[in-house]
């Protein structure tokens, strides 16, 4: 059985940068609290989970801590979490992805200047409540081509339209366009990162060619969701793991090339089981 795997499979710069940050933290010896899992992966979560790191989900999980660092997680927060724990007597350690934070620093910039942030990215996923948290004024958040059609300016009103690092690319322009052919007073700041361009049109152009395509990646990672919907594109036999323990495969005689790719969360030690096995099991 031929493989390919993805070049840029497995850890970003900010992911490997924010569990890097953690696993330094636990040598220091004082308690370390995350807020919210520090990345979207839960394997990840469960090591640091046995080596003593905790995971807050909330302010008042977070009002409840006597002392401590506090390590706020790759995708961010907003700028009030970063100030209770500060105000709590707590160190705050940020590990937020570079990318997201000058995202952070555009919309509190911009809206500050009176301009309405429209967010192109997922409702309710950590990195985008954690950049409208940064806004002056409330953030309008769009995550279909239909809402930003039904989406309406106000008579001379200001827009910044950033994105979500991870969201599709494709999708963005499409979105763009639309926000465009209004005529609405817009500036625009493609803020996904170049990683995840890469990263979806290598997914796309592996999976057109093989067989068999497999997307390794957290059940809540947005990233590794959006490489699974290119890949089932291009390659009807697609399939989204997260561990070797879920790859359930009776692949027929005629498939000689399998695919791999992983989102930004997943380890290589993850990674390299998968392709080992797939390489000398089929």
């Amino acid at each position: 059985m031929e493989v390919i795997l993805a070049e840029h499979a497995g850890f970003c710069f900010g992911v490997k940068r924010a569990v890097e940050q953690v696993y330094q933290q636990v040598e220091t010896g004082s308690p370390i609290y995350t807020y919210g899992p520090i990345i979207h992966n839960e394997e990840v979560v469960k090591d640091l989970e046995q080596r003593g790191v905790r995971v807050i989900e909330d302010e008042e999980q977070l009002a409840r801590i006597p002392e401590g660092k506090v390590v706020i997680r790759s995708h961010g927060v907003p700028k009030c979490i970063c100030q209770k724990i500060e105000d709590r007597g707590l160190e705050c350690v940020d590990a937020t992805c570079p990318f997201v934070k000058r995202i952070h620093n555009i919309v509190e910039k911009e809206s500050a200047a009176g301009k309405k942030i429209v967010i192109i990215g997922n409702a309710g996923h950590p990195e985008v409540e954690g950049i409208k948290g940064w806004c002056s004024a409330p953030a309008v958040v769009i995550e279909s081509v239909e809402e930003a059609g039904n989406f309406k300016s106000e008579p001379g009103e200001e827009l910044c339209i950033v994105s979500q690092t991870t969201f599709n690319y494709n999708k963005f322009q499409d979105m763009v366009e639309i926000f465009q052919e209004k005529g609405y007073n817009t500036i625009v700041v493609n803020t996904i990162c170049n990683a995840t361009e890469v990263r979806q049109a290598e997914a796309r152009k592996i999976a057109a060619q093989v067989d068999v395509m497999i997307v390794i990646g957290g059940n809540h990672s947005s990233n590794t969701r959006k490489l699974y919907e290119i890949c089932m594109q291009e390659c009807a036999q697609t399939y989204f793991i997260q561990t070797l323990d879920d790859l359930h495969l009776d692949l027929p005689k005629s498939v000689r090339l399998v695919g791999i790719t992983a989102g930004a969360s997943t380890p290589n030690n993850i990674i390299e089981e998968v392709q080992n096995y797939v390489r000398f099991n089929f």
